[in-house]
């Protein structure tokens, strides 16, 4: 099977199942799906197989915090001692540290975060100057807005309908 027409791998990392459920059943022709809910299965599911891309939520509030990433005392101190806004922050950015461990595990492709930048230009401007493998697509984003993200980051052009 030649590389344009076998089916896109991804990697969903997230927390729950809705964007796994949405993708599985909205962006479901030419694209293979596993999913990872934490950091740590995320990065064993790369040395297994690598992905064409993975698609990362940003905001990991369902996690168990002993399976979140992230240094909890070093962001302790970061946030004066207040362990409860460092853990919030460790939640609602662990897409962030899960992305620096895809990293660090080897996995070099496409990552598309979930998640509105809109409002935040400067600051994803900041994380795709280190990494321009990353993009990313609001979690509200509908079918066909999701499936376009995907195919623009593995560099395919979307089929016509």
């Amino acid at each position: 099977m030649s590389e344009a027409n076998r089916a896109i791998r991804v990697l969903v990392v997230e927390d729950g199942d809705e964007y796994l459920t949405n993708l599985t059943t909205f962006v479901s022709e030419g694209f293979s799906y596993r999913q990872a809910k934490s950091g740590g299965r995320a990065c064993e599911l790369i040395a297994e197989e690598q992905p064409d891309l993975v698609y990362l939520d940003m905001r990991f509030d369902r996690t168990p915090n002993e399976a979140l990433l992230g240094d909890l005392v070093a962001l302790t101190a970061r946030f004066n001692g207040d362990v409860a806004r460092a853990r919030a922050f460790q939640q609602d950015n662990q897409g962030l540290f899960v992305l620096r461990a895809l990293r660090d595990a080897g996995f070099h492709g496409p990552v598309i975060l979930s998640y509105d930048f809109s409002r935040e230009e400067r600051r994803f401007r900041a994380l795709s100057d280190k990494d321009p493998a990353l993009s990313y697509c609001p979690d509200y984003a509908d079918a066909s807005e999701i499936q376009a993200a995907i195919f623009r980051a593995v560099g395919r052009r979307i089929p016509p309908a």
